[in-house]
């Protein structure tokens, strides 16, 4: 499919404080990453660390948190992963499903969706 990049707000759970960032749309990532760095900055505290698979095959041990995520305007409740300081910022799947987004490929943009509830 691609990557494209779209304008993501990361926010602290309670909403004081957010930041902008431009961020790579990854649906074969499962959650938002984003650099460590920015996370403290914004308040958010590891709740623990989970282990993932890379797309070269390596394995990594990531702090993982939660913090809000936003995308025009709407913004929903999310984990988040704290990543290499000097990394991208990946919205991953977990958020964009929050956030009542999908993929449209052949744009290159993030269209509404309908949620299955069943």
């Amino acid at each position: 499919m691609g990557t494209f990049s779209c304008p993501l707000r990361i926010f602290s759970m309670d909403g004081q404080l957010s930041r902008e960032v431009v961020a790579t749309v990854d649906t074969g990532a499962a959650y938002t990453t984003l650099p460590s760095r920015l996370l403290r900055e914004l308040g958010v505290t590891p709740l623990g660390t989970r282990r993932f698979l890379l797309a070269d095959g390596r394995r990594v041990d990531r702090e993982y948190g939660e913090a809000r995520a936003g995308v025009d305007g709407e913004n929903v409740a999310t984990l988040v992963i704290f990543g290499e300081d000097d990394g991208p910022a990946l919205l991953g799947a977990y958020t964009l499903e929050g956030l009542a987004l999908a993929v449209d490929p052949v744009e290159q943009r993030l269209v509404p969706t309908h949620m299955i509830l069943y």
